[in-house]
């Protein structure tokens, strides 16, 4: 089970009810810098925006590739490691906006974590260190250290040697 904080709505469905958990002024810049932030080619001016913009964590050495697409209402929730490669048209999730009900959740990936090409990370998972994602993957649970997952959503491939 992911690891999600759930908040009951009442009324339209959670995703009508969006400003009432973030403001719109911190919806546009975020929006803002995660759009400058895909398209620019320098990783260390990429990697200054996550952290002093939009208030991630982001390890030393950490490649964010083009296009990847972070949480747009709450991306101060991602942690990343040291050394981790996140794969083109990513897109981590810290929230989902439901029918009755929004949830959050932190999302932690560690150092030495590969993650392939146009893979989903969902709200509320640990991706251990030196851990793989295959391309195209749907991360629903926690992936251990070392482990190789591979799917949507991810089966184990290999397990992490430990």
């Amino acid at each position: 089970m992911r690891n999600v904080e759930r908040y009951p709505v009442e009324g339209p469905n959670a995703l009508w009810q969006v400003y009432h958990t973030v403001s719109r002024f911190k919806a546009v810049k975020n929006f803002v810098f995660i759009q400058i932030s895909r398209y620019c080619p320098s990783l260390p001016v990429k990697n200054w925006i996550y952290r002093n913009m939009l208030g991630m964590k982001v390890g030393k050495h950490t490649a964010f590739a083009l296009m990847v697409m972070v949480d747009v209402f709450f991306p101060e929730r991602i942690r990343v490691g040291d050394n981790t490669i996140i794969g083109y048209n990513t897109t981590i999730l810290t929230h989902e906006y439901l029918i009755g009900e929004y949830r959050l959740g932190d999302v932690l990936i560690g150092s030495g974590v590969m993650i392939g090409a146009n893979s989903t990370i969902l709200p509320g998972v640990t991706i251990g260190d030196g851990a793989v994602v295959a391309a195209g993957s749907v991360v629903h649970k926690d992936v251990a250290p070392g482990d190789f997952v591979g799917g949507n959503p991810i089966q184990l491939i290999r397990a992490g040697k430990g």
